[in-house]
């Protein structure tokens, strides 16, 4: 049995007020402090983006952990943040730190994904501003301040899309160790859909994986 100090992070002030996205933190930490037996004696909750290193809340949680020897609990190793260097560098610290929803990886799985989620950040910043980008090439006016209802529905539109790109990205992110892992045992792209499949892991639609399905994927990691 061990102390657990919670950290959250939501990536808006409007998250922050909503609650939006802290109901799943909250639950994925609650279950596994619940399933392990350990306590929860402090929770933090930030509101800043993940590509940004100087985090108030942050700070204060590792302090706390520290002081008290107990481990920094976080949802999820996005939520920690997405600059590779930093997620190591805050490893080495001597702070001992669990993901929770996958409380068993060791550091060489951690800094996989740390490099991953790096480029996700990367890969949905780029796409979303393409997106937009694309949207006024087409002469569609994007500012809310434009109070036609044209205006207010191609930025729907452009925001839906760069939303269906982002939810993509995410999906293959979290996909990627299992999918980098079989194609490493010399699996071809079919034997990985069917791996996949027997797993009951879905794609981003929900659906089946097949061959064109994975290399689909790998093109998008590696984009």
């Amino acid at each position: 049995m061990a102390n657990l100090v919670a950290y959250y992070r939501v990536s808006t002030q409007r998250q922050g007020d909503s609650g939006l996205g802290l109901d799943a933190q909250e639950s994925l930490v609650k279950r596994y402090a619940t399933n392990a037996g350990h306590t929860i004696t402090a929770t933090f909750i930030e509101v800043e983006s993940g590509t940004k290193n100087e985090r108030p809340q942050l700070s204060a949680a590792l302090a706390a952990a520290k002081a008290t020897g107990a481990t920094l609990a976080v949802a999820k190793l996005d939520r920690l943040g997405r600059n590779a260097a930093f997620l190591l560098a805050l490893l080495d610290a001597g702070t001992e730190v669990v993901f929770c929803d996958q409380p068993h990886i060791n550091r060489l799985t951690i800094g996989i994904l740390a490099v991953v989620a790096e480029h996700e950040a990367k890969m949905i910043s780029e796409r979303t501003k393409a997106a937009l980008q694309a949207a006024r090439g087409r002469g569609q006016k994007l500012g809310f301040a434009n109070p036609s209802r044209g205006g207010q529905a191609a930025q729907a539109a452009a925001l839906a899309g760069a939303n269906r790109i982002q939810t993509a990205d995410a999906h293959a992110t979290k996909v990627a160790p299992r999918i980098y892992t079989l194609r490493g045992r010399g699996l071809t792209l079919q034997q990985v859909a069917d791996e996949l499949n027997e797993g009951s892991i879905a794609t981003a639609r929900g659906g089946r994986w097949h061959a064109t399905t994975v290399a689909n994927v790998l093109k998008r990691l590696a984009a």
